[in-house]
């Protein structure tokens, strides 16, 4: 299990020394952690834009080939269903004609 710490500490020990803790001190203690993620998450992001970019100032592919293969990617990732989904498509292409 990853430990997630605030100000040096991990929320284990801030419980430990605080006692039990409210909600409202729950919510602000996962506000700070959540915070301290993207902050570390954020490189990353600008990694995957510039990566993008690369890709489309290359020529080898464009903004729709990208989208098509992440959306493959992550339904690929997920373990979807194609003939379910293929079905669910056609039942919406149906329903808002």
């Amino acid at each position: 299990m990853t430990e997630y710490r605030v100000a040096n500490k991990s929320l284990r020990e801030i419980e430990e020394e605080e006692g039990k803790l409210s909600t409202e001190e729950h919510v602000a203690n996962y506000i700070k952690s959540v915070a301290a993620i993207e902050e570390c998450i954020e490189p990353f992001k600008e990694q995957k834009k510039a990566l993008k970019q690369n890709y489309v100032e290359n020529g080898w592919l464009d903004k729709a080939d990208i989208k098509l293969a992440m959306k493959a990617y992550r339904m690929f990732k997920d373990e979807v269903d194609l003939e379910q989904l293929r079905e669910f498509y056609e039942t919406v292409g149906r329903s808002v004609r």
